[in-house]
């Protein structure tokens, strides 16, 4: 029974992050390193408590060329998302970065991803949220 009401908690308290990254606010800054001002996330206590936790996500793919075993995604299909000039911002898109090489995906094909959350400042080669380790689900 103490296993199976286990299950159950670990179900109905998953992280999700969509809705949590919502929560991001962003600033202007000059950034010396670049020369120029950049939008410079603000995390609130929720979102940095979940920094390292395994965070779910389901959204839309994007055929964005990166590199390596990394693919993004956006809470919105590809002619809504941030990189369209869709009306919304950073806290739309997640960097997903795999162990593994993933089959190819098609644009805006829902996937739903699972991985640990970092949370990125400073490093401009990549998007403010990173899951790690990830898995498709």
């Amino acid at each position: 029974m103490l296993m199976i009401t286990n299950l159950l908690a670990a179900i109905l308290f998953q992280v999700s992050g969509w809705e949590i990254f919502s929560n991001t606010r962003f600033e202007w800054k000059y950034m010396e390193k670049l020369g120029m001002e950049a939008e410079i996330p603000i995390f609130d206590d929720k979102i940095k408590s979940l920094e390292g936790k395994v965070v779910t996500l389901t959204g839309y793919y994007l055929p964005v060329d990166i590199e390596g075993n990394r693919i993004i995604i956006s809470k919105l299909p590809y002619a809504s998302c941030f990189f369209c000039g869709g009306g919304v911002g950073l806290e739309s898109v997640a960097e997903v970065q795999f162990d593994t090489k993933q089959p190819p995906f098609k644009m805006d094909e829902i996937l739903t991803v699972k991985g640990r959350l970092k949370l990125n400042k400073d490093e401009y080669g990549h998007l403010v949220f990173i899951l790690t380790n990830s898995s498709v689900n």
